[in-house]
């Protein structure tokens, strides 16, 4: 009996709608990271992005656990010499909530160019309203 090898274009994608209204961070994060990977799925393959799409709307109404909000910080670099930026968690939350997820996830995904096309398939918005209805998404539970 031969091993079945799914091609990219006979996975099957469905859309889903997550609320994130009262989850908490990280585990909110990791659950979209195993749908967007499609690991819920039968014929997961580390090597096929088989994953699934997913919208976020609430963003802003994520929750955190401890002191995160002051003392979590996002860091980049402009380039030039001294450039290092940082952000706390809760400037990210009251300006940009739905980056705060989007990097969550980003750091969930494997860093390769199948990671970036998986994370492609993630949307999240600020508000409760999305403009996907015409894909059908479905309610996705997540546990808080």
């Amino acid at each position: 009996m031969k091993t079945y090898r799914i091609k990219p274009n006979e996975v099957e994608r469905k859309w889903w709608v997550v609320d994130a209204t009262g989850k908490t961070l990280g585990r909110l994060a990791s659950e979209i990271a195993k749908i967007l990977r499609g690991k819920h799925k039968p014929y997961y393959q580390p090597d096929v992005d088989c994953g699934d799409f997913v919208i976020v709307i609430n963003a802003e109404k994520i929750k955190v656990t401890g002191k995160k909000l002051e003392q979590k910080k996002y860091y980049w670099h402009s380039g030039y010499p001294g450039g290092l930026k940082e952000r706390t968690l809760k400037w990210m939350l009251e300006n940009k909530p739905e980056e705060v997820i989007r990097l969550a996830v980003k750091r969930m995904l494997p860093k390769n160019r199948l990671g970036h096309r998986m994370l492609k398939k993630l949307k999240v918005y600020r508000g409760p309203e999305h403009p996907h209805q015409a894909q059908k998404p479905e309610p996705l539970e997540v546990e808080a």
